[in-house]
């Protein structure tokens, strides 16, 4: 068993006598020092952990004051903490972190005519963007990370964007700063105004030859503290709040923010114009900016994992204009298109189709974490920035660097502000790979000096580059900073380690404390070398999965975008399961109550494997816990019930009238739900009285000869449609016979997916069942295998050849599924489905999204006159979740994000569509609409269009 490998560690020191009492008596908001808290912030989006005291989550800025107050008192450090995406370890630290995504996260006041706003730190940046849009503004800069970064960390880190080339780094946008030292001292920053606290005038007066000397002149120069912003020259004087951004949490604690805002283009256009190589298209960039573009993006072809109707080249630019009208902002990308010297090139106009572009260079922070055959690759030096006239040669250099030492990465990001992001698959488990890390760190750095650049030039120095700055900045500056730090925080309490004095860039590595040997588990992780460890690492932090919308059909995380804690996304569990293994803070391994509540509001919708950019899958990981955790004692009575829902069914098939008349007494019902942990809010669904299996052998006529092989089909029946909806698997018999002309066969009896076992956790069973499925199936030789319930198609497809790797009829089994929309598409192309000329609405599975797709849906949809979307995101029943007790709450928030205002919004005559029984389930009994599988509406129009001919 994985116990049997868990390492023990020493428990991480304890916060200080009394600190924890005199902390929550000072402050208003919540004060955390149990092991989740901690497990959840030990790890940003960098290489690095460091386990912190606690966390607290402060309520307004008077809580700052007061928590640095008593913090000061007990010697104890702080880290401010925004959405936790740093990516050179800023947002770890050993003492107290300060959660201000919680509460501080107001808009305080927007102001139109002056073109500025004043934010609380934790404001999401996508929602001052969403405030500032009605007024035509937009806030110029704009990480990869805006739908979950905060204002508070990117003034922290002094964060750009790809339309830096336009509107600046955040430091050029930020007007005032309110702020709190470490010892609870308040202080207001503006431009023009006092340079900071006592001392600092002082110093830049003394220094002033170096600090006019020791800059190099480059749009993206984050390293360091900016101290020549404090010059006497400086443009419209000293301006204390641009050399406070970058300072990365180490001076004070922002409470407040006064922004600019700028204008947004009313209309967009993107040229994406192809060249040979990077080296060629770094070259290019440049040129481009006398056209004045918003953007100037790169990567290369190494990236970009399908074309996505790229142009044709090796590397590309994409160079986004705006325009008052569609047509100047066409017209303005046109030119630039004339302009550049590509090897290819194309203007695309459609909002779908530059957000479909956009999202391959967004989604880059996490998909350049795995390189094309699967390595790992990681952050570290994710961000250098050399003038851009010089960033064609940087690029070659530093290719062949990476050549020298054995290493691959993928460069791409700002080229028209000569930034670079790469992930590089360094070793960083070996203590060979990571002296190897250390040494091509300072090689590196020494590269981008000698091309006049920064070792920052957008996620800031932290943990992974402050310890050589030196090498860029020289030992007199990086000794002024030193002082420059102590002005401010003489205690040395806000966020230790990082700018000044810094911990070594080889210490601290996340990977230290994992174990050294494959942890036992079921999964066959396929995608991690079978290795449990290998998929936990999966998770770099970008996260994602702490968007607060879904964006378009995204489904992940619902859990989170409900309750809004950090426990509750992707990135939160997969921490908890990170620190499971390392055995720290979290020690009880596989029987972590920790980890196992994190996991009890996982809908394991299974929208991470699809939506998160590194492919982390937590239904499947929550399953394997569940299994470890429960094996060999008793479970949830929910377990038993909704687990092993095939088998009650089942034995209650002959019963199925009695039992639906039963459970309409109230009260006997309400015994049965308390009995069986089921949700008292929920209604129990009714039994079908004839079976699809039973019903097709009548359809079919006992003995039925099937004439030839090649004009059958298969249609599994799966327990949803067996059982409790059976004019699903009819629908569906009578679309496959007229429209592809196929004898559905009979189902063989006792075959089930496994599904229902998978999701609690119960794989041995779950294991068993598939083994009997895969004697009993009997697939001919090169027939698809139709499933009409997405849920257990995505079993089929997945966790069948996962449990059963060495199974070479599970990987058969799981190529062979279809779905109905696949098959007809597949096997009757010049087939003309029935027109039903209306609108829709309804529900995408979210198993189909994310394993499966549904572009041959959407398409015959589209055939069948269904016009509109139908919701993504998650109904919020899956399966057996939203019939449990304790999740009915979350199960209808999150049928409230999406579904049910779709729905509530469609008017008459539109057709509801949820192909799912969850879905359809969740639609009945939360809206009392009756939704159907897309089979039923297709066999309707098929009945209509007989009729129709008479």
């Amino acid at each position: 068993m994985a116990e049997q490998h868990r390492p023990h560690r020493r428990p991480t020191s304890e916060a200080p006598d009394g600190f924890a009492a005199a902390l929550r008596s000072a402050v208003r908001g919540e004060a955390d020092f149990g092991p989740t808290a901690r497990a959840l912030m030990t790890m940003d989006a960098s290489n690095y952990r460091r386990v912190p005291l606690g966390v607290l989550a402060p309520r307004d800025a008077d809580d700052v004051a007061a928590a640095l107050t008593v913090c000061q008192e007990f010697e104890v450090p702080v880290v401010p903490r925004g959405g936790g995406t740093s990516i050179a370890g800023q947002a770890t630290g050993t003492g107290l972190v300060l959660d201000l995504t919680r509460h501080l996260r107001s808009i305080l006041a927007l102001d139109p005519a002056a073109r500025t706003a004043v934010v609380q730190p934790g404001v999401i940046l996508d929602d001052l963007r969403a405030a500032a849009a009605p007024h035509g503004l937009t806030f110029g800069p704009d990480p990869s990370t805006h739908s979950r970064c905060t204002l508070g960390g990117m003034i922290g880190n002094n964060s750009c964007g790809s339309h830096s080339v336009a509107w600046g780094a955040t430091a050029d946008n930020v007007r005032g700063l309110s702020v709190v030292r470490y010892g609870g001292e308040a202080l207001r920053l503006e431009q023009r105004s006092a340079v900071g606290p006592h001392g600092v005038r002082q110093l830049i007066d003394a220094h002033l030859a170096l600090l006019r000397t020791g800059y190099p002149d480059l749009p993206r120069r984050i390293s360091g503290y900016a101290l020549d912003a404090l010059l006497p020259e400086h443009p419209g004087g000293p301006d204390p709040v641009r050399a406070f951004c970058g300072s990365e949490g180490t001076l004070a604690v922002v409470t407040e923010a006064t922004v600019r805002l700028v204008e947004a283009p009313r209309a967009r256009a993107l040229a994406v114009l192809g060249y040979a190589d990077e080296s060629a298209a770094a070259e290019a960039a440049p040129g481009l900016l006398p056209y004045r573009p918003l953007t100037a993006e790169g990567m290369a072809a190494d990236l970009v994992r399908e074309p996505a109707g790229l142009p044709r080249g090796a590397a590309w630019l994409f160079v986004e204009t705006g325009g008052a009208t569609p047509a100047e902002a066409r017209a303005h990308a046109e030119r630039i298109l004339r302009a550049a010297d590509a090897v290819d090139g194309t203007v695309v106009t459609d909002p779908a189709g530059q957000r479909a572009l956009w999202r391959i260079r967004e989604d880059a922070s996490g998909t350049a974490t795995r390189m094309p055959d699967g390595t790992e690759a990681w952050p570290g030096w994710e961000d250098c920035a050399v003038p851009p006239a010089r960033l064609g040669p940087y690029l070659r250099d530093f290719r062949a660097l990476l050549a020298q030492h054995g290493l691959r990465g993928t460069p791409y990001g700002h080229f028209g502000d000569g930034c670079i992001h790469v992930r590089i698959d360094f070793d960083l488990l070996t203590s060979a790979g990571v002296s190897r890390f250390r040494s091509f760190s300072e090689e590196l750095a020494d590269l981008v000096v000698a091309h006049g650049g920064s070792l920052s030039g957008e996620h800031g120095d932290g943990q992974a580059r402050a310890e050589l700055l030196p090498r860029m900045y020289g030992s007199e500056l990086v000794g002024l900073f030193g002082r420059y730090k102590d002005l401010w925080d003489p205690a040395g309490g806000l966020n230790p380690g990082m700018l000044t004095r810094p911990a070594p860039l080889d210490v601290n590595l996340r990977f230290d404390v994992l174990p050294k040997r494959p942890v036992d588990v079921e999964f066959g992780y396929p995608q991690d070398g079978g290795d449990f460890t290998g998929a936990v690492r999966r998770c770099v932090g970008v996260a994602k999965c702490r968007t607060e919308t879904a964006p378009g059909a995204g489904v992940m995380c619902p859990s989170f975008r409900v309750t809004g804690e950090e426990a509750h996304s992707t990135r939160g569990r997969a921490r908890l399961l990170h620190e499971m293994l390392a055995g720290e803070v979290i020690t009880d391994g596989w029987r972590s109550t920790e980890v196992r509540d994190a996991l009890d509001l996982c809908l394991s919708c299974k929208g991470c494997r699809s939506d998160c950019p590194v492919g982390v899958d937590m239904a499947t990981y929550k399953a394997e816990f569940l299994h470890h955790h429960y094996r060999g004692r008793l479970r949830p009575a929910a377990h038993y019930a909704l687990g092993r829902l095939p088998h009650w069914l089942r034995l209650a098939r002959p019963f199925a009238r009695l039992l639906n008349a039963l459970a309409r007494i109230r009260p006997l019902a309400a015994t049965v739900k308390r009995l069986a942990g089921i949700a008292p809010e929920r209604t129990i669904p009714k039994l079908a009285t004839q079976t699809y299996s039973r019903w097709l052998r009548g359809h079919q006529g006992e003995g039925t000869h099937i004439a030839s092989s090649s004009r059958v089909v298969h249609v599994w029946a799966d327990t949803f449609t067996e059982y409790l909806s059976p004019q699903v698997g009819r629908a569906a018999v009578r679309v496959l016979e007229e429209a592809a002309g196929r004898t559905v066969l009979p189902p063989p009896s006792g075959v089930c997916c496994g599904l229902t076992y998978v999701s609690t956790g119960q794989l041995d069973r779950a294991r068993a069942v598939m083994r009997r499925t895969l004697d009993r199936v009997g697939l001919l030789p090169g027939h698809p295998l139709v499933v009409l319930e997405p849920s257990c198609a995505a079993t089929l497809r997945t966790d069948l050849p996962e449990l059963l790797p060495d199974d070479p009829r599970a990987a058969e089994l799981a190529a062979s599924v279809r779905t109905l929309a696949q098959y007809l598409e597949e096997y009757a192309p010049d087939w003309t489905p029935p027109r039903l000329n209306r609108p829709a609405a309804g529900q995408t599975h979210c198993h189909q999204h994310a394993v499966l797709g549904d572009a041959a849906e959407r398409r015959l949809r589209e055939r069948m006159g269904l016009t509109g979307e139908l919701s993504g995101g998650c109904c919020g029943l899956a399966g057996n979740f939203g019939f449990e007790k304790g999740h009915w709450e979350v199960s209808v928030a999150c049928a409230e994000e999406k579904l049910l205002p779709a729905v509530r919004a469609s008017g008459p005559g539109t057709e509801l569509l949820a192909d799912g029984f969850s879905c359809r389930t969740q639609l009945d009994q939360l809206a009392g609409r009756r939704a159907r599988h897309l089979a039923e509406a297709i066999a309707e129009g098929l009945v209509h269009e007989r009729e129709g001919g008479r």
